[in-house]
């Protein structure tokens, strides 16, 4: 069985993008992936939406049944995987989180959509082409105002000071080297519109790995800059985040001063070499040997609220490793956890109190070629519409080095984009 699929013209149909946002939220389950037109070296795909569940791959096991799913069927799967996936066995006093979304989840999609800037290109199995174009292009734009939501942090600034100078004492007692230490704001009872959230928060920062994804009354609306790991052939990229300063886009002349100072940042450098010896090591233990390489260090990328360093590093995968292997080898990526990583796992789960869930986690898709993009999970809300708590993560690295205040202050950086959107 294959979808019916046909190929529409774009050129005249200038919101054609929040039309087939629109139109997949109809469903309960719905993925939604978007680059927002950053073409980079390892680009994938502009944009590329999901709806609808002919099956659906979820549990402890979800890595496993992916690999059994492509040996019998060659199809799509889109979905996440959270950051407690693989973390059940470490003990823990950590809060649920409430947005409940599930530790993995993935659907076999009824219908596709690809959209890049010339085409759209529709492949379903239960409806025709035609009826979801002329559906899709039948929805009108609508521009839903949000009202301010009042937001509590889930920890005080002197709690957070206190905490990091806790995991400092770690770091100098030779548990860990690096930290990626969380916290969240929240609102018990907010009433949104997930996808003007999402429209808002995309307008504000466009990013290359944004996504709103649904699984049935759990809401992701992400902006997210960063790639946890994409397949194309044999193999692998990884592209993790260490190092953060703000823009000055009212001064040109400041807004590259602070770009070079992150370049030069030994802190930041420290981070980032951390997390890149991180997944050189993950890699090695999939990938062929001396295969592992960084394909870049250091490189500073500009985005609309923020300058980043990412660094890449990619590999050949050794014959017969599937997604079992690479979840279990390289998740949660290590630009969300620190260095080691099965230390500084424990730790997260002993000094943060609320689990990560879908934050820090990954989402995106695998192809009936078996190729696949994930993203990190961050720079997000997340929203449960039937309880109605809203809530985001920031985080921040902590090192030997790091000044608490300053970390405080990077977290809020973070936070910028949806505190705006909240009205706050």
């Amino acid at each position: 069985m294959k979808r019916t699929k046909k190929v529409y013209s774009v050129k005249n149909l200038p919101n054609i993008k929040e039309q087939i946002l629109h139109w997949i939220n109809q469903f309960s389950v719905c993925s939604f992936l978007d680059n927002h037109q950053y073409h980079s070296e390892h680009h994938s795909v502009e944009c590329i939406a999901a709806a609808g569940e002919l099956g659906i791959i979820k549990g402890a096991n979800t890595a496993q049944q992916i690999d059994a799913f492509f040996q019998s069927t060659q199809d799509w799967l889109f979905g996440h995987f959270a950051y407690e996936y693989n973390a059940k066995h470490i003990n823990s006093n950590q809060l649920n989180t409430p947005i409940n979304f599930s530790d993995a989840f993935f659907f076999r999609p009824d219908h596709i959509i690809t959209l890049n800037e010339e085409s759209l290109i529709i492949e379903t199995y239960s409806l025709s082409p035609e009826t979801i174009f002329e559906q899709i292009v039948a929805k009108n734009k609508v521009i839903s105002s949000i009202v301010p939501i009042s937001i509590t942090a889930g920890m005080s600034k002197e709690t957070y000071i206190k905490t990091v100078q806790q995991l400092q004492s770690h770091i100098q007692q030779g548990d860990c080297y690096e930290i990626n230490f969380c916290q969240e704001f929240y609102s018990k009872n907010a009433s949104v519109d997930p996808i003007a959230l999402y429209e808002q928060l995309t307008t504000l920062s466009p990013t290359p790995f944004a996504c709103y994804y649904k699984e049935n009354n759990a809401h992701l609306i992400c902006a997210s800059p960063e790639r946890w790991l994409k397949k194309q052939g044999n193999q692998i990229i990884s592209q993790p985040i260490k190092g953060t300063v703000k823009r000055a886009l009212t001064d040109p002349q400041k807004d590259t001063q602070l770009k070079n100072e992150l370049f030069e940042s030994s802190k930041d450098r420290s981070e980032n070499v951390m997390v890149v010896d991180l997944v050189r090591n993950d890699f090695s233990r999939v990938c062929k040997p001396g295969s592992v390489l960084v394909d870049e260090l250091y490189g500073i990328y500009s985005f609309p609220q923020v300058h980043q360093m990412i660094s890449t590093i990619s590999g050949q995968l050794m014959d017969e490793v599937g997604i079992k292997e690479l979840v279990e080898t390289g998740f949660p990526m290590g630009s969300m956890t620190g260095a080691p990583k099965k230390k500084v796992m424990e730790l997260i789960h002993q000094y943060e109190p609320i689990e990560r869930g879908i934050f820090s986690g990954a989402v995106g898709y695998i192809n009936p070629n078996k190729d696949f993009d994930f993203n990190v999970v961050i720079r997000s809300l997340l929203y449960n519409s039937q309880t109605h708590y809203l809530s985001y993560l920031v985080g921040s690295g902590i090192t030997i080095y790091s000044n608490p205040e300053l970390e405080y202050e990077e977290c809020l950086l973070k936070a910028k984009a949806m505190e705006t959107v909240l009205g706050n």
